[in-house]
């Protein structure tokens, strides 16, 4: 299961509400009871950049803390929503705790993140073109951009020579664990959150059949409805990294696909903070 296959991509309206609430959450002072509160916040810098890949020009949005020493970088992987408002304040938000983080458009090659966000599932035309966007995302493309945009981002002065961390959003669970493969020497840690089920397929270019060949440690956040649906991933995930020899967590979470994502109408806050510290916990571990 997987959020593109879902009416209105699972997003809700985006209001200027719903920034202040979760710019609010991101700033809110250790003890407040949630979770990932605990981190404090600094202050960002945010840049429109454009990553210019083997296959085109990639929009994309970079963040970085505005003063201090170089940070680590990590790599963001919208869902199938694409580059959006929501994507750019959970980049800012992982920025302001203390990496330099790179949100890409995952459909540059077929327009950018405006263009790709306003298209309306509803509209055969519209769903044709976000099809056929998905098509090109092909593994062998992924492992290209892969490894242009963590050149990227340790080109950049705001960067340290730490590991680079990676995390995904539904479809950018799979691509987090390509770019580990892509490039095992520079990513130290992947976070996955609702998956779906792609991430371990049995097909021959399944992503999970490349974790043997990545040098990082793993957090895998499933939705409860992509466990219902098929049980048995977890359990591939599991023993996936067990024979790796690989650190990592599979874990099963009490909501529902999409659930991370402050616009999305299945948005559940106290499990996405729990998500959230998961991740930077592992971060504080691995990306050094």
């Amino acid at each position: 299961m997987c959020d593109d296959k879902l009416p209105n991509m699972g997003d809700g309206p985006y209001t200027e509400f719903n920034r202040r609430q979760f710019a609010a959450l991101a700033a809110a002072a250790a003890g407040t009871g949630v979770a990932g509160a605990a981190y404090a916040q600094a202050a960002v810098t945010e840049r429109d950049v454009v990553v210019r890949t083997p296959d085109g020009n990639c929009d994309a949005v970079l963040f970085y803390p505005s003063s201090g020493a170089p940070k680590p970088g990590v790599l963001l992987w919208p869902d199938a929503g694409g580059l959006r408002p929501v994507k750019r304040d959970m980049g800012k938000r992982l920025a302001g705790q203390g990496y330099a983080v790179l949100v890409v458009n995952p459909y540059y090659r077929a327009g950018t993140a405006p263009a790709m966000a306003a298209l309306n599932n509803q509209v055969p035309a519209d769903a044709a073109k976000r099809t056929a966007a998905r098509a090109a995302m092909t593994p062998e493309a992924i492992a290209r951009d892969a490894r242009t945009f963590v050149a990227y981002l340790d080109r950049l002065p705001q960067t340290s020579n730490a590991k680079v961390g990676v995390q995904g959003y539904c479809m950018g669970g799979a691509l987090s664990v390509r770019t580990a493969a892509a490039v095992p020497g520079r990513i130290g840690a992947v976070g996955s959150f609702h998956g779906g089920n792609g991430l371990a397929t049995k097909t021959p270019d399944s992503p999970h059949l490349l974790i043997e060949k990545t040098n990082a440690r793993y957090l895998f956040a499933t939705a409860k409805n992509d466990d219902a649906n098929d049980p048995t991933v977890k359990g591939v995930l599991r023993e996936t990294l067990y024979k790796a020899g690989k650190p990592g967590v599979v874990d099963v979470y009490q909501a529902a696909h999409g659930w991370c994502v402050p616009a999305s109408a299945v948005y559940d806050q106290a499990e996405a903070e729990r998500a959230w510290k998961n991740l930077t916990d592992m971060y504080k571990v691995s990306l050094v």
